[in-house]
């Protein structure tokens, strides 16, 4: 099954890389490329929305890690949503990421990005 990557920016310089399919080794370099364009853009928060996410190899894995290390050197963080049950298993299971950036709905998305902006402001 083949990769499709979708990405939009959701307001000013956050966006949103919603993957379609498996990301495995012959898939992962399509994922690998959107997010580099994305990155490129200095980000202040980037979210992958693996609603349509059925599979994720070590491969996937590394470019996830790969878009943390780059946003956690700028300050910025990395957001997950819609996990599949068996994409997250693999997630809790290396740690990954810190529980809290992992979220079930955009709603939940939305009040963690309304806080931190509202911190900001302040």
């Amino acid at each position: 099954m083949a990769l499709t990557v979708n990405a939009y920016e959701k307001i000013d310089n956050v966006f949103v890389i919603a993957p379609t399919g498996k990301i495995d080794i012959t898939t992962y370099a399509v994922l690998e490329k959107k997010v580099d364009e994305i990155l490129q853009n200095y980000p202040k928060d980037l979210t992958f929305d693996m609603r349509e996410v059925d599979y994720i190899s070590s491969a996937g894995i590394r470019v996830v890690l790969k878009a943390h290390k780059a946003m956690k050197q700028r300050g910025w963080k990395v957001n997950l949503l819609h996990l599949q049950p068996q994409v997250k298993k693999v997630f809790e299971i290396i740690k990954a990421l810190p529980k809290a950036q992992i979220f079930s709905s955009v709603e939940e998305l939305d009040a963690y990005l309304d806080r931190i902006q509202s911190n900001v402001l302040k």
